[in-house]
């Protein structure tokens, strides 16, 4: 089921890109990581990911600007989003951007996975 799905992760922080990246191919998921926010369009065309595990508080582009972006393009406004954050109002500011989930850190490497195979389906 995860075979040949690719989630792209951007995060300004390359511990957790890192992190995530291991967990999830653990899990048999391909990652893609970009660790510069003004990147992450470049890199969804040229990757064409499944899911995008967004950092929320990134220098340059916040995860909610790079977010109501993507949400606004119509190549890929459907792309299934995941933020990430360890702020108290991460999860409602990432639901008012278009976040199809909410991940708190620090996560859970259960809940992570489960997320993740939970917006694949």
């Amino acid at each position: 089921m995860t075979e040949n799905k690719t989630i792209l992760i951007c995060d300004d922080d390359e511990g957790i890109l890192e992190l995530v990246s291991i967990i999830l191919e653990g899990s048999g998921f391909q990652t893609v990581c970009v660790q510069n926010s003004l990147e992450i369009f470049k890199k969804i065309s040229e990757k064409d990911p499944d899911l995008i595990f967004l950092d929320l508080w990134m220098p340059q582009l916040s995860g909610d600007q790079v977010l109501k972006t993507i949400r606004e393009d119509e190549s890929f406004s459907g792309l299934p989003v995941i933020v990430m954050s360890a702020s108290r109002d991460g999860a409602a500011i990432a639901h008012q951007a278009g976040a199809n989930d909410f991940l708190a850190k620090p996560f859970d490497i259960d809940e992570l996975v489960d997320k993740a195979r939970a917006l694949m389906r």
